[in-house]
């Protein structure tokens, strides 16, 4: 807990077993009150890992439902269990966990509502081997995005996001896509709402086992990623009405 706020980290975790405990260990548990875990039909023994060191929530999807169905789960049991932060950490070991205290901060001293980690702010990315494509590829989506939606994150597709779970109050994630898509619908969402995003720089590990996808995905991605900015960009201009956008009703 931090400020009274119970916090709750959660891991969307595919095949995470070789990189899953020594994420868990890092976590500063002196404010972490419980950890979720959803296993997206891992095709290794990353559930039974994650009851085995001791985290508190454990949900295996039947099927693979994709990252972003994934992350539904994570978010929609963080609000169960009465999270008042919930912070998603990728169990691959990319991002490292020592900065969850201090996004919670800023969340819970009421500074920003959602906080992003960034590989880009810095020189986290590259010195942390991410690929000179996937650089390249970030720079111009991330820019084409700050232009369409009139915002400057520094980038749009880090992984390491903590939310206050009050956001999801107002936005429906049910609404967004079971796929990688997910993750910048969700950032639309929230800047439609008006809600602020806070940014910290992050060091970040490229390896072999720190998940990625294959080139085909990437560009599928991309597309999708620059057609959300579309949406955001054509509903506030009148000119489209998409469904991502409409706000829940309380």
């Amino acid at each position: 807990m931090i400020d009274g706020k119970k916090v709750v980290v959660v891991f969307p975790a595919y095949n995470a077993a070789k990189t899953l405990e020594k994420t868990f260990n890092e976590l500063p548990f002196d404010i972490v009150d419980e950890t979720v875990l959803v296993d997206d039909a891992s095709k290794d023994d990353t559930a039974a890992l994650a009851q085995r060191i001791g985290i508190n929530h454990v949900i295996v999807h039947d099927n693979n439902r994709g990252y972003g169905g994934n992350q539904k789960s994570c978010y929609n049991k963080a609000i169960e269990i009465g999270g008042d932060i919930v912070i998603m950490v990728h169990p691959d070991y990319q991002y490292t966990p020592l900065l969850v205290k201090a996004m919670c901060s800023i969340i819970a001293n009421g500074v920003f509502p959602v906080v992003y980690a960034s590989r880009i702010l810095g020189k986290g990315a590259l010195k942390g081997g991410m690929p000179w494509y996937k650089y390249v590829a970030n720079r111009i989506l991330t820019l084409s995005q700050n232009i369409l939606i009139n915002q400057k994150l520094s980038e749009y597709h880090t992984g390491y996001r903590a939310f206050d779970t009050s956001i999801f109050k107002k936005i429906d994630i049910e609404k967004n896509s079971d796929d990688f898509v997910f993750d910048n619908q969700i950032t639309a969402q929230i800047f439609y709402s008006g809600f602020e995003i806070g940014e910290v720089t992050c060091p970040t590990k490229y390896f072999d086992d720190a998940s990625s996808i294959n080139l085909k995905r990437s560009s599928i991605y991309g597309l999708g990623v620059l057609w959300v900015s579309m949406q955001y960009r054509l509903q506030k201009m009148g000119l489209g009405k998409f469904r991502i956008f409409e706000m829940k009703i309380n």
